[in-house]
């Protein structure tokens, strides 16, 4: 089957961890609710939308949220509650497809081409979902229909909380005409800060130059910005994908000596564990990745028997390994990541989080 012809689906739980606190516990329906953990280290993992008009977010620092909120309600995670409801989640999307591919505990691509109920349209299946999820689990999740992973992952932002987008294939490049490119997956700030040096602010502007122009400025990524500005993403939806690694990494909009790295690494490292928290994954080996001024790339890892317990313990651990890095001191460094992997099992995973949460 041509990719064109696919009808996709981004289904993505509304403020997950923080409305099942608001489903379960009762009092907190209606206040501004942080999931984190306490620590002056400690990270987001969610915030309801009431905390979120006070510019609260996922990955912040508790201590910035607190700043931003301090009348919000901050409740520790509890992964075992969250991994027991994103389970009845995925056994609902199975009702539809079997061609289902998770991305974290909240959200999920479904390929729903052929749909097991054999409703008439993908949109119509989105609903179904939606309002299945609604009664089974008392929870909202908002949904983006298109031809693509790329526009219907976009598609399901667009009206959250609690509702569905949908992006025709005749409808395409109208949508994707005004798209901000920070909405393109791959264009962080300093890649958002490049395009605009060069005019291009919008997708559509984006869509104006030529492969060979992307790929002069932008290597081998410039083709891939070529494809998504014209609403082409050829990936299938693939099911069970086994998740190797999780890392988190920055390019520097002025190059850094190491010793100026603390902070980067701290904010890397607490980046990395939320995402692996999000996944419900827990890793025993470490990476620190480095990339100097000359583009050398340097890797430093490091494997414990167990997996690492706490976004304290990564930053810990990441800093250590930055003193394993034997470049002259004043050599300058471009680019820093955290990554984690040789994840545990799932049981021992759960373990893991029963014991610090």
């Amino acid at each position: 089957m041509a990719a064109s012809e696919r009808k996709i689906v981004h289904v993505d739980m509304d403020a997950f961890y923080a409305s099942v606190e608001q489903r379960d516990r009762p009092e907190l329906r209606g206040q501004p609710v942080v999931v984190a953990w306490t620590g002056p280290r400690s990270v987001v993992c969610a915030a309801s939308y009431e905390a979120r008009r006070f510019g609260v977010h996922s990955a912040m620092s508790a201590a910035r949220a607190r700043r931003l909120c301090p009348q919000a309600v901050y409740v520790p995670p509890d992964f075992e509650r969250y991994r027991a409801v994103s389970r009845q989640v995925r056994g609902i999307f199975a009702h539809y497809t079997d061609l289902i591919e998770p991305l974290s505990l909240d959200e999920a691509y479904l390929d729903v081409t052929f749909n097991k109920p054999g409703l008439a349209s993908a949109t119509e299946v989105a609903q179904a979902i939606r309002a299945q999820i609604r009664a089974e689990t008392g929870l909202t999740a908002s949904a983006g229909v298109a031809p693509n992973k790329f526009l219907s992952k976009i598609a399901s932002d667009w009206n959250k909380p609690d509702g569905l987008f949908v992006v025709k294939p005749s409808h395409v490049q109208a949508f994707l005409q005004a798209l901000p490119v920070r909405k393109v997956p791959g264009v962080g700030k300093v890649m958002q800060a490049r395009l605009q040096e060069l005019g291009i602010h919008t997708v559509g502007e984006l869509g104006q130059h030529t492969a060979a122009e992307l790929e002069l400025h932008f290597g081998r990524y410039g083709y891939r910005l070529y494809e998504l500005a014209r609403g082409i993403d050829r990936r299938p939806v693939e099911p069970d994908q086994a998740v190797q690694q999780v890392s988190a990494e920055t390019t520097f909009e002025i190059d850094l000596r190491l010793d100026q790295l603390e902070q980067v690494l701290e904010r890397l490292a607490t980046k990395a564990w939320e995402q692996t928290h999000r996944k419900g994954l827990a890793g025993r080996t470490v990476v620190l990745k480095l990339k100097t001024d000359r583009f050398r790339i340097l890797t430093r890892s490091h494997t414990q028997p167990q997996p690492v317990a706490s976004a304290q313990e990564l930053v810990e651990l990441a800093l250590d390994m930055r003193e394993r890095v034997t470049l002259p001191p004043y050599t300058l460094y471009r680019l820093a990541g955290i990554g984690l992997s040789n994840f545990a099992d799932e049981d021992e995973a759960g373990r893991q989080r029963d014991m610090f949460a």
